[in-house]
């Protein structure tokens, strides 16, 4: 058994300390790991040398600088991830492997506010497909993230707010998809998701401090804060699809009148348009038609980032944030929407947040979520069954 603050427990800190600053970062070069673990590059060569020989870690030549270095991410077979992300009309799964791979990859159309059975019967159906198509053993498999279109709350693990889901109500998203899969199941909703993809994978990365803005049927933020994804005690941060910009303006599913979303989301604003555009319009289709000249689509896409960046601005002067990235199939309209929104931030915010802030469109369009969803679980992760498995023979196993 290991003594606090014997050489041992030492050795076993300083495994962890490298395995996890590998796997959050998917790959780093051993100068990289030193420097975000604070080891010594010796030290950090002998944990490398070790995990290396046990199986944990695969080491390949690289550059860094213009010099040669080596490259350390874990073993490609220590383990899969799976993502689920449920949208309010699809579904998409993706496999990866825990150096950050993205192994395989499904979308479906699926009305997800219909039934919450028939989500999870689909999200079941698919990860097991996809599953036997990459040829992996389930036995692989160390966890699912999960993702929904609606705040979770904390204490219950219950989606909070009905109106969002009407068909969920009373269901906990993650014990529902564990006893399917039979592995631990990590959930949040799509905009926390979002935001832990892009800093894993797009826009967001290298920054601490972001914010996620997704605008689809509804309008949520994820926010990172110091690198981490931030929640609130009750899990509604980030929804800023209910800040009050006309207390007389019309009323919204939550209850409130004149939130952002009663201006922005798809639900209230695709009605402008339809008399003149035909009833079957859509937000991807109002994009499409903005960026090919159309006045009446480039009018409400700019009212609309206008609209986004008053609640941008908000944000700015409480948080302060470095980077704000816009996802959802509005960040497809590029300049025409993002334009009003640094135009309403520089008018709204705070000067010297303002001048501190980048707008940015999401880099991962429709795949931020299930890529977060993949994040999340290699954040949630521990790392004691890949160090006890890493062990090479003949090596006391650490308790």
């Amino acid at each position: 058994m290991e003594t606090p603050g014997s050489q041992s427990s030492l050795h076993r800190a300083n495994l962890e300390r490298v395995v996890r600053a590998v796997r959050l970062a998917g790959s780093l070069t051993q100068a990289e790991i030193a420097r975000s673990t604070g080891l010594s590059a010796a030290t950090v060569s002998n944990i490398v040398r070790e995990l290396k020989d046990g199986g944990t870690v695969e080491v390949t030549p690289t550059s860094a600088g213009g010099r040669r270095a080596r490259s350390v991410s874990l073993s490609g077979d220590a383990g899969i991830v799976i993502g689920v992300d449920f949208g309010h009309t699809h579904l998409r799964v993706a496999i990866g492997n825990l150096a950050h791979q993205v192994l395989a990859e499904e979308s479906e159309p699926l009305d997800v506010d219909a039934s919450s059975a028939q989500g999870f019967d689909r999200a079941e159906q698919l990860v097991t497909r996809l599953i036997e198509a990459t040829g992996i053993g389930k036995d692989k498999i160390v966890g699912v993230g999960l993702g929904v279109p609606g705040p979770i709350d904390v204490e219950s693990g219950t989606l909070g707010s009905t109106a969002i889901l009407p068909g969920w109500s009373g269901i906990n998203p993650s014990d529902e998809l564990s006893r399917r899969l039979g592995v631990p199941v990590y959930v949040d909703n799509d905009a926390n998701l979002g935001a832990l993809g892009e800093l894993v994978w797009g826009s967001g990365r290298g920054v601490k401090d972001l914010a996620y803005i997704k605008v689809a049927s509804g309008v949520g933020a994820g926010l990172v804060i110091e690198g981490q994804i931030y929640r609130g005690p009750g899990g509604t941060a980030g929804e800023i699809g209910h800040i009050t910009l006309d207390e007389s303006g019309p009323v919204c599913r939550c209850g409130n009148r004149g939130c952002l979303e009663t201006f922005a989301a798809a639900r209230y604003v695709l009605p402008l348009l339809q008399p003149s555009h035909g009833p079957d319009l859509t937000m991807e289709r109002v994009v499409q038609l903005a960026r090919e000249g159309d006045p009446g689509c480039r009018r409400v896409v700019a009212d609309v980032g206008r609209h986004i960046g008053s609640g941008v601005a908000n944000l700015c002067n409480l948080l302060n944030p470095s980077r704000v990235v816009l996802g959802g199939n509005l960040a497809e309209a590029g300049e025409l929407v993002l334009a009003p929104i640094r135009e309403s931030v520089s008018r709204y915010a705070i000067p010297s947040a303002a001048r501190r802030l980048s707008v940015l469109p999401g880099a991962l369009g429709g795949r931020a979520e299930v890529l977060g969803a993949l994040a999340l679980v290699l954040s949630e992760m521990g790392d004691s069954t890949l160090l006890d498995s890493s062990v090479p023979a003949g090596t006391p196993a650490f308790t």
